[in-house]
């Protein structure tokens, strides 16, 4: 397997807004099947492209990537492979007669913001997360949804709603933010969320708000844990009164999220 079809294979995942995990042999003393600078990347499925050891030490390999993918941290493995195990050394059963350290680097899709809503608060918190390498895509029927009201780059669908909703593909790792303020879109604009399971589904409003829509969309059938997911009222309680100030709370929540 070459490095361009591993290189394809990244970006093929991360498109699909998956995470993956990129295996590098950093050293090696003695035998091993590889040599350094050999390369394996595990994707969300648990499937390995390219190679690093083969056999058991793969299935190893892929396991912890794994927890690496989970954690969002580099880590670094040391492996011993039919030699006697050092301390921090891990053993492999493995007749090569000598030692591997892999580096494994999760790599993440780039952060999406999908903001139902073009008010005041949404240009607000659209600006904010540009500015903190967001990628920005505004869902909303109203006149407020323009171009030039929002940043430059971002995808505005201004369509005929909640049927341009159809044109929104939330992927696992988009955050979905609710600025809206009227029950029927809001409640459409959740349903397709909820379906799509992202990493975080933010509702603006009173605590009761979301109480009464996590009823609503329960009682419609759909997954409890999922719907449970959705946070509100979104935004940190900083005491934000003006657009620009919930704007700021808001983004650092979604900060907070995607730091871990």
């Amino acid at each position: 397997m070459s490095e361009q079809e591993i290189v394809k294979r990244l970006y093929a995942a991360l498109d699909k807004g998956e995470s993956a995990v990129l295996c590098s042999l950093i050293f090696k003393a003695g035998s091993g099947p590889r040599d350094p600078g050999a390369k394996m990347l595990v994707t969300a499925d648990g499937k390995a492209t390219g190679t690093i050891g083969g056999g058991g030490m793969e299935r190893l390999l892929i396991g912890k990537a794994m927890g690496v993918m989970e954690r969002g941290k580099p880590e670094t493995y040391h492996f011993a492979m039919g030699v006697p195990a050092r301390e921090g050394m891990i053993p492999v059963n493995s007749k090569c007669g000598g030692e591997v350290k892999i580096y494994m680097d999760p790599i993440r899709p780039d952060p999406r913001l999908v903001i139902m809503g073009s008010g005041w608060i949404a240009q607000a918190v659209a600006r904010y997360a540009t500015e903190c390498n967001f990628e920005i895509i505004v869902v909303d029927d109203a006149e407020s949804a323009r171009a030039d009201w929002f940043p430059e780059g971002a995808t505005i669908i201004n369509d005929k709603y909640p049927e341009s909703l159809e044109q929104v593909d939330i992927r696992k790792s988009d955050y979905v933010a609710m600025l809206h303020g009227e029950t029927t879109f809001e409640l459409a604009g959740l349903r397709h969320s909820v379906k799509a399971q992202p990493a975080y589904i933010g509702l603006l409003g009173s605590g009761n708000k979301l109480k009464e829509h996590v009823k609503h969309l329960k009682s419609e059938g759909f997954d409890a844990d999922v719907v449970e997911t959705i946070k509100g009222p979104i935004g940190h309680d900083i005491s934000a009164e003006t657009p620009e100030e919930i704007g700021v709370s808001i983004v650092a929540e979604l900060i907070q999220k995607k730091r871990g």
